[in-house]
């Protein structure tokens, strides 16, 4: 199949749980077909979840964690080093962008970080639109900014209708990590 010279973004958004599930599943279409696969995830910053150690296995996967964890505070130290984190991984988003060796480019959780005023969304942008012509792009996370929605080519917004964490189940293995 001759590779299109326009990018296709993809936005996963919503409160709904399975936005990075769904950008794992195109990532392992995209290594069924022999393409690379560079996941950037800002925020989180867990190594131990499955979804890590599964990556870790992929053939073609690289995953990258830039982020300090769940954002609790708009200011303060700790909010100046998860603003650094989330810019340092969109540098390192960008650079993946720009690199015809990845077929495919996760920004796992960068809507997110933009909603929280971790990044600008101008910056993010513009890490998009200078991507390799032909990179499939998936953006995914909560409160999705209309910039990166008008920005992306299918946008699919998952609703929380019941999650078993609101009557007392905790974070399980499989699920959630």
């Amino acid at each position: 199949m001759k590779q299109r010279l326009k990018n296709r973004i993809v936005l996963i958004t919503g409160e709904g749980k399975g936005k990075t599930t769904a950008a794992l599943g195109m990532v392992l279409r995209a290594v069924g077909h022999g393409q690379r696969v560079s996941v950037v995830q800002f925020i989180k910053r867990r190594v131990d979840t499955g979804e890590a150690r599964a990556l870790a296995g992929l053939p073609g996967v690289e995953l990258r964690l830039c982020g300090e964890g769940f954002v609790r505070a708009k200011t303060g130290p700790a909010f100046e080093a998860h603003s650094q984190a989330a810019e340092a991984g969109l540098r390192l988003a960008a650079q993946k962008l720009r690199d015809p060796a990845y077929g495919m480019v996760v920004l796992d959780e960068v809507c997110g970080a933009v909603a929280y005023g971790l990044l600008a969304a101008s910056a993010v942008c513009a890490a998009i639109q200078s991507a390799t012509p032909g990179t499939v792009i998936v953006l995914t996370g909560r409160d999705a900014c209309r910039e990166l929605i008008d920005l992306a080519d299918t946008v699919s917004r998952i609703e929380c209708v019941k999650h078993g964490m609101d009557t007392g189940w905790p974070a399980q293995n499989g699920v959630e990590l």
